[in-house]
């Protein structure tokens, strides 16, 4: 051997012909089964091979391979590992000129049926299919990185590379050791994706997304997660957004699948969008002064915006999703069933919660990993997603549960939660607030309780939340240490543009016959945090107006109200002006306020917090009208507020609630959000045409259309994005 090395090193001329005579020789020895022959020709190619590294060596090599592909046809196994190993040192030179007429398409489909090996024999198996991954680990080395190779990326060949490691990435029964294919397979898998290049993503990423519904791994999807794991801790991380893409896509070709593989590949996205969260895409944008003159910053940014995903987009894909798993939760199917069959809607509907959980989960987190600008967006958009009562496949049924579950995304922690805009007119413009107070008008009290906790979230910006919980007399609010700033200016204009609004609709939701302890809770919660937050001497005389409003209205009951709801806006009345007397310092305030505190605790304990919501509270069969002292009175709250700052005499004004569209368009029983109103839409579902000739004149046509034509972009017929006028992200 060291005789032959050297003469072929001295004429590499000779090397082709070398080669052509080992090649001749161990076809011979191949077919008479002389296989130790075999054994010792190979030895003699691998030696040449790795020592002889001239121009000449390219003729030889067709020679080396062409008896790799040789033992590698043979159904012995030790000539099929034999093959595998010397290709597998072939791989692993760095020739100095590319190959322009060499391909490795019979490689790949051979070492990928290898993969798949089924040998009796489990070690026989096992070496087999190692041999397998090594292989196509070398096919990968050498023509990744060979630009008159890229033909290894196309589809007929990605189709078998990442199959084949999968499959044996399924199986993890072998222990962990030197030999163990799954970990091979893997260690393979993360190379090849390492090595994608920008154009090559999406052969990559497809294959794994087929493999995964031909061997049904979406349910349990714990093998689906992983791979992606793989897949995006592997690539560069400017190409994320290929990945978020590919799996979008997915999700709406099995949109008719069943609820748990839909789960199942939402649970994907929201791993993949976790991991693309903490990637270093994310370091370079939170780092954005330290890179904005960088190239290749701006090349990434530009990628991103110009091929990947949108915020938007994906926030439609998953928002359209959800709603179509409400429409079959609801769909005539399980009604029709529902009657015969009780316990399979029940686990139908059961498997639909899975899909909308995972869904909100993942609008959650995406959302909570944007900068608030665009949380701002996001949250205008996921409100214009809310259905429509009155529009084609929208019955009451869909409105209530699909208002419920766009308002579940919006109260996710990781979406309003934390969201500290420094101004509320950004943070709640009336795009925003008209559809969310509309879904307050809704008889479900839960819907009613979602609403003040999304406020909640947004405006509360220092925390006080949690300080405030439970509806109660605070008999020291200076030991809550609440956290408040000086109110601004934009929060002044903000409260003089929509703090009627906020009124109105506080006054209208304590009314409401539905409501339980938790929305007197809310409703308390809401008033501590606009006076905390927003309020000014002139918001404070307001609050002070709305909450005398709420007691004479109780008082008067015109409305058939029950005597819980009676005795519980009083409590609520009585809980926060204890609190906001406290709050303004005010000491002939608190007196008032402390002294008809304690006429109530020894003569009507019903009309405070801490009796009204107590289980089996005694009730009585009509409040006390005459008895003035168990009731706050105006003039003597008006009397306590003589100090300079605040307008006293606004307080003989009595509080009376806007009329608004709402009141005209809006039936208590069903739901209309007034942000989308359509005209054409009302004229088909209103009751009466002449009804309608009397209330319908040319200004409130003129101010549906305006409003329309104002925000079409965040209420699209369609249901999807425009194209030209969407929201800038």
């Amino acid at each position: 051997m060291e005789k032959l090395t050297f003469y072929a090193v001295s004429a590499p001329e000779k090397l082709d012909r070398i080669g052509a005579y080992l090649a001749e020789k161990l076809s011979r020895d191949v077919v008479r089964h002389r296989y130790g022959n075999v054994v010792i020709a190979m030895e003699a190619l691998d030696q040449l091979l790795m020592a002889c590294h001239s121009q000449s060596i390219k003729p030889f090599v067709e020679s080396f391979l062409h008896m790799v592909a040789k033992l590698l046809e043979s159904r012995e196994p030790d000539l099929q590992v034999l093959g595998t190993n010397s290709f597998v040192k072939f791989a692993n030179i760095e020739e100095d000129t590319p190959s322009y007429h060499r391909r490795y398409e019979f490689f790949v489909s051979q070492f990928s049926a290898m993969c798949h090996s089924t040998h009796e024999d489990s070690e026989t198996r096992t070496r087999i299919r190692v041999a397998g991954i090594k292989g196509l680990q070398g096919v990968v080395r050498k023509t990744v990185n060979d630009e008159l190779q890229a033909i290894i990326w196309e589809p007929q060949h990605m189709d078998k590379l990442i199959p084949s490691m999968l499959f044996n990435m399924q199986d993890r029964t072998i222990q962990d050791g030197e030999e163990n294919p799954a970990a091979l397979a893997e260690s393979c898998f993360r190379e090849l994706l390492g090595r994608a290049a920008y154009g090559n993503m999406n052969n990559a990423v497809r294959p794994v997304l087929i493999h995964l519904d031909n061997h049904h791994l979406w349910e349990p999807n714990e093998f689906a997660v992983s791979c992606f794991r793989i897949i995006m801790y592997s690539i560069q991380a400017q190409h994320s957004h290929h990945v978020i893409q590919q799996v979008l896509n997915h999700l709406d070709t099995h949109n008719r699948n069943t609820p748990r593989v839909r789960a199942g590949i939402v649970q994907v996205l929201l791993e993949t969008v976790a991991i693309a969260a903490k990637g270093s895409v994310g370091e370079l944008i939170k780092n954005t002064t330290m890179f904005f003159k960088s190239v290749c910053f701006v090349r990434i940014l530009l990628v991103l915006v110009t091929t990947g995903p949108t915020v938007l987009e994906v926030f439609n894909t998953l928002l359209k999703h959800l709603r179509m798993s409400v429409d079959f939760e609801l769909g005539e199917n399980s009604r029709r069933n529902s009657s015969s069959s009780v316990s399979s809607g029940r686990g139908k509907e059961s498997e639909e919660r899975i899909v909308q959980n995972a869904i909100i989960q993942t609008i959650g987190f995406f959302g909570g990993n944007l900068p608030d600008y665009q949380r701002a967006e996001v949250m205008m958009f996921i409100m214009g997603k809310v259905p429509v009562y009155g529009t084609p496949c929208h019955t009451l049924d869909t409105v209530k549960i699909g208002a419920c579950l766009v308002l579940i995304c919006l109260f996710d922690p990781q979406v309003t939660s934390g969201f500290k805009s420094k101004s509320m007119m950004a943070a709640l413009p009336s795009s925003f607030l008209d559809p969310l107070f509309s879904i307050s008008l809704m008889e479900d009290s839960e819907l009613r309780q979602l609403v003040l906790e999304i406020l909640h979230n947004i405006i509360d910006r220092h925390d006080n939340r949690a300080k405030l919980r439970g509806i109660r007399i605070i008999p020291n609010v200076a030991a809550l240490k609440i956290k408040r700033e000086k109110i601004s200016k934009q929060d002044v204009a903000f409260m003089k543009k929509q703090g009627q609004q906020l009124y109105r609709h506080i006054y209208l939701g304590c009314k409401e016959e539905h409501n339980v302890h938790k929305n007197f809770e809310l409703l308390f919660t809401t008033l501590a945090i606009l006076t905390i937050e927003l309020a000014n001497e002139e918001v404070v005389v307001e609050l002070i107006r709305l909450a005398v409003a709420l007691q004479d209205m109780a008082l008067a009951n015109e409305e058939k109200m029950s005597m819980f709801i009676c005795c519980g806006i009083h409590a609520l009345v009585a809980a926060y002006l204890n609190f906001l007397s406290q709050m303004i310092a005010n000491p002939p305030f608190c007196q008032h306020v402390s002294k008809v505190i304690e006429l109530r605790t020894m003569d009507a304990p019903h009309l405070l917090p801490e009796n009204i919501f107590r289980d089996k509270c005694p009730l009585p069969e009509c409040l006390d009208k005459e008895d003035k002292q168990l009731y706050f009175q105006t003039a003597d709250l008006a009397e306590c507020l003589l100090a300079p700052g605040y307008n006293a005499e606004r307080l003989s004004v009595p509080y009376v609630p806007q009329v608004t569209d709402e009141d005209r368009f809006t039936r208590r029983k069903s739901f209309v959000d007034t942000a989308s109103l359509q005209v054409d839409i009302m004229s088909n579902n209103l009751p009466d045409k002449s009804q309608l000739a009397e209330e319908i004149t040319f200004e409130t046509l003129k101010k549906a259309i305006g409003k329309r034509t104002e925000i079409h972009f965040m209420c699209h017929p369609s249901g999807q994005i425009p194209s030209d006028t969407g929201p800038s992200e």
